[in-house]
Order: structure tokens, then C-alpha cells, then sequence
């Protein structure tokens, strides 16, 4: 689905990272590491068309992607490290929000269900601000319930998460893969799950 080829990304006559080459289909995990600052998230944002790559391309379905840009958003969820949750509103309001944002076909049971995974339920009247770093991670993952795409782009997606939360990730990746999903996330650690490429930053 997304081919990156010589990839490479400039600033100010530093190189972020350069001659990157990538390859993500269905059912496929690859994940990037790297220390922080090594330039994992700029690769995502090239990845996402957010940031011009210097050198190289990058395809979505055989095509240039400037080229494919409306399908390529129509089958793409991506998860920033920082939360695109609202602070000052409840979680109940974000998920409204997101619901109708996204023209998402999730119903009341599904969100309920996919709360009390999260261990979230208690909370939906909380605003987002008064939520710990690990409880705002995982609502944002409630986006890709909601937004039911392809292909998930996630950034750091296991930071500031606890042990029960890391493994219920892993699952919920293996669950996507096996659904003909596929993602590519950035960390800086080992998270222990399957991946079928690696790039190093």
C-alpha cells in the first residue's frame, strides 16, 4: 500500500534522517526506532504528506501520493504523540465530536464496550485536562475504533502507557493485522511485538 523510496529530509543544512526506504501492505507491521530527536516523528509526517521530503518519493496504491491524496486520507488514521483531544471538554464530548468529524458508522454499545476495555467507562464525564498522561493515550486510541481505517500511522503510541495497557495494544494490533489492517508506529523502546520491518533512526 505505502512505498517510501530514498527518502531524505533537510533543515537548515542538517539532515534529519536520509535514504530511507520502506515498503507497508496488508496484514504488515513496521515500526521505526530510534532515541528522541532522532527523527522518527518527521519520517511519520513525510510518511503523511505534512512535511515535504527533501529527496525520494512516496507511493500509495502504485501512485505518487500527491497524486492520491483523497483515498490515501479516506484509509489512514494518524495518531500524533501529542493528543488532538479537546482538554477542556468531557471525553464524552471528544468522542461526539470525533463521531461526527469522522462520519463514523460506530454505535453507543460499541463505544461503551471499547471504554470499559480502555478502563475509561468511569471518566467519559471528565474533562480531558484533569485525565493522567496513560488516560489520554488511550482515548486517543478510541480514534481508531472510531475512524475504522486500513492503514494506522501512530506516533509513540506505548509511551506513558502501564503494563495492562501495553498488552492490550499489542493484541489490538494483532487483532488489525489479522484483519488485513496495517500499521506503522515510531518508539523509542522495544514494545515486544512482531513487526515485519524494522528502520532504524
Amino acid at each position: 500500500m505505502i512505498i517510501g523510496k530514498d527518502l531524505s529530509v533537510e533543515r537548515l543544512d542538517k539532515k534529519i534522517f536520509e535514504n530511507i526506504n520502506l515498503s507497508l501492505s496488508s496484514g504488515n507491521i513496521t515500526i521505526l526506532k530510534g532515541k528522541n530527536g532522532s527523527g522518527k516523528t518527521t519520517l511519520l509526517k513525510t510518511i503523511i504528506n505534512i512535511i515535504e521530503p527533501s529527496t525520494g518519493s512516496i507511493y500509495w496504491k502504485g501512485k505518487v501520493l500527491k497524486n492520491n491524496l483523497y483515498d490515501f486520507y479516506n484509509h489512514v488514521t494518524y495518531i500524533a504523540d501529542k493528543t488532538s483531544s479537546l482538554k477542556k471538554l468531557t471525553i464524552k464530548d471528544n468522542i461526539y465530536i470525533w463521531r461526527r468529524c469522522f462520519v463514523s458508522n460506530i454505535n453507543n454499545p460499541q463505544i461503551e464496550t471499547a471504554l470499559k476495555t480502555l478502563k475509561l467507562e468511569n471518566q467519559v464525564n471528565q474533562k480531558v485536562g484533569t485525565l493522567s498522561l496513560g488516560e489520554t493515550k488511550k482515548l486517543e486510541f478510541l480514534r481508531l475504533i472510531i475512524e475504522d481505517k486500513k492503514v494506522w500511522i501512530l506516533d509513540e503510541p506505548f509511551s506513558n502507557l502501564d503494563e495492562d495497557s501495553i498488552e492490550l495494544m499489542k493484541q489490538t494490533f494483532e487483532d488489525h493485522c489479522a484483519k488485513e489492517g496495517s500499521i506503522i508506529f515510531s518508539s523509542h523502546q522495544n514494545p515486544g511485538i512482531y513487526v515485519t520491518e524494522e528502520i532504524n533512526l
